[in-house]
């Protein structure tokens, strides 16, 4: 499945990232912003997302050059590859480290989890707040919606990346067969729309996956899951907490997938495959935003085309995607934040960063648009864990105005009734975490259509339930009330 950390890669065109550590001139804690060639050099430690890049060294050399200059800092990389990263950071944080920067987002280093336990420092704290003194371009360059799903009791503890705000689930239709049979896609958007047209593909091309999917598929959602599987329907003003696999939408979708996987539509080894791109389909499923359709024909090596699903809706999972958190051990967060804010508004830093170096690994062929070279493969990074994407050179073949349509789509978005709900899980930590061992268990079966739902649902509830399922759901609900009737604060 071209899944959501999956297409973030490949909408930037990159499968790595690297990590940055900051060394240079500056003060202890409270110290002056300026660069004074007097001052002690500071280092200061990035760590970031993503496997370590044969050319990191050369780039960091040219990054140096620059920010030394700039805010009296220069960097040196920590890289930890995409699989080992939360658990590496978690001994980073739990040892008590000395670093500075870190990746982190909703589905790796967890942003709530870390800021709740004080591994992160806040940045718009009262006594000193580093987003005002040192960051005010940032907060003005990102959009308030990102700002908003970062706080948690309104606290932020992490600087967002600007980029697309919602989750856009979408079919994505390989065009050779839409082509070939006339199917009009705009007319396909729930999961039942997509019956006939499996069919078709079935009795018709018997070398094709009608529907693929992989072992990270879920049905689409119309919840903002704030722990799995507890969260609120995406149109519930009521603002109820539920158990998503309690209710009718989606023990509908399962139903459906399990009839599709009967009828011979879904792959046999759904709910253990892993995306594999030379296997022909015809349909699969995705997270998209503008323009996706370009990068997956590219990613794939074959024109697809895209339908949305449902609307678009900013959710706290998707506010929280990719962000940069100063460590509570930091011993010049004041230089931190300096970076962070050069990182986010400085074209020039933020570009060599992201692409490398000119003439090495890309080449410029307008103001703002650029060539990737062979030599990109030395120094290739996930552009959307680094910083505002929106100020980085376009890519050949992309749009002119591709950023411009980013904002129209991040404004286009719908936003999740509870935007901005931080649970505090701190009193039912032992059940969300024996929960999460029973929804291992289940849910690439479920998801897949491979077992009948009906029976893998009651056995999944009943094992929930004895978790802590009813605990869980009573303070999630005290928690949203009570935010509700502070004013969504």
């Amino acid at each position: 499945m071209l899944r959501f950390k999956k297409l973030m890669a490949l909408t930037m065109g990159v499968l790595v990232a690297s990590s940055v550590v900051l060394t240079g001139c500056g003060k202890e804690k409270g110290s002056e912003t300026t660069n004074n060639s007097k001052d002690k050099p500071v280092e200061l430690t990035w760590y970031t997302i993503g496997a370590p890049q044969a050319d990191t060294p050369k780039v960091q050399e040219e990054i140096n050059k620059y920010t030394k200059e700039k805010i009296g800092a220069t960097i040196n990389i920590k890289q930890i590859d995409w699989g080992d990263y939360t658990q590496k950071m978690q001994v980073v944080v739990n040892s008590g480290e000395e670093y500075d920067i870190a990746f982190t987002c909703s589905w790796a280093n967890d942003y709530l989890t870390n800021s709740r336990k004080g591994a992160f420092l806040a940045l718009n704290d009262e006594k000193n707040n580093l987003l005002d003194k040192y960051g005010k371009e940032t907060y003005n360059a990102v959009d308030k919606n990102f700002w908003e799903g970062a706080k948690i009791d309104g606290k932020i503890y992490a600087v967002p990346t600007n980029k697309e705000l919602g989750v856009a689930p979408m079919w994505v239709f390989t065009k050779e067969y839409v082509d070939k049979y006339k199917i009009d896609v705009t007319k396909i958007k729930k999961l039942e729309d997509l019956e006939p047209y499996l069919k078709i593909i079935k009795e018709k091309e018997p070398d094709v996956v009608p529907f693929y999917i992989t072992k990270d598929y879920s049905v689409p959602n119309y919840f903002d899951k704030t722990v799995e599987p507890v969260g609120v329907a995406l149109d519930d003003s009521g603002l109820k907490a539920v158990n998503t696999f309690e209710t009718d939408v989606l023990k509908k979708e399962l139903a459906t997938m399990n009839k599709y996987y009967k009828a011979g539509y879904i792959n046999k080894d759904a709910a253990t495959a892993k995306d594999d791109k030379a296997v022909k389909r015809f349909v699969t499923k995705a997270d998209g935003q503008p323009f996706a359709d370009a990068l997956w024909s590219k990613d794939l090596g074959y024109p697809v085309v895209s339908t949305p699903i449902m609307d678009t809706y900013i959710t706290n999972g998707s506010t929280t995607g990719a962000m940069q958190a100063i460590s509570v051990t930091s011993k010049h967060p004041d230089k931190a934040m300096q970076f962070l804010n050069l990182l986010n508004t400085d074209p020039k830093l933020r570009n060599l960063v992201n692409y490398g170096l000119e003439g090495t690994h890309y080449e410029k062929i307008a103001d703002n648009q650029i060539k990737i070279l062979p030599g990109q493969k030395n120094y290739s990074v996930p552009y959307f864990a680094l910083g505002n994407l929106f100020i980085t050179y376009t890519l050949e073949g992309d749009p002119a105005n591709k950023w411009d349509e980013f904002k129209k789509f991040n404004e286009a978005s719908k936003k999740s009734p509870i935007l901005g709900f931080k649970f505090d899980t701190t009193s039912v930590n032992t059940e969300i975490a024996a929960m999460k061992n029973v929804i291992d268990e289940f849910s690439a079966s479920l998801y897949s259509g491979t077992v009948e739902p009906t029976e893998y649902l009651d056995k999944m509830n009943s094992k929930l339930k004895a978790s802590g399922l009813e605990k869980v759901l009573a303070e999630m609900q005290k928690q949203i009330d009570a935010w509700k009737a502070s004013g969504n604060k």
